[in-house]
């Protein structure tokens, strides 16, 4: 019986994964907002679409202000219905919201 390997929430699983995102240019202005405002312990170009943000450092404080970068570096505002922790809990959720605000 196979096993699948176990990762700590600690490390940052590469950015190679099977999931495919409509728009690489919101991937991107998530990336870099998190990179600025996020406060991981990782790079935040080698976090996986995946990867549980808060688990790599992300505060609740740190997420408005990643919102913030995202709103404003995209000319998008986030609708209220998305406000919510598991919103920001990875790249890919960002992402999402980030392309349903546009």
């Amino acid at each position: 019986m196979d096993q699948e390997p176990k990762h700590s929430g600690a490390t940052a699983p590469t950015s190679t994964t099977t999931a495919t995102l409509a728009d690489p240019a919101i991937e991107q202005a998530v990336r870099r907002a998190l990179a600025d405002h996020g406060r991981l312990t990782v790079d935040a170009q080698d976090v996986a679409l995946i990867a549980d943000l808060y688990a790599l450092g992300l505060s609740s404080h740190a997420t408005v202000n990643v919102m913030l970068a995202v709103e404003s570096e995209l000319d998008v505002e986030f609708p209220d219905s998305v406000l919510n922790r598991s919103t920001f809990a990875t790249v890919e959720s960002i992402v999402a919201a980030a392309e349903l605000a546009s």
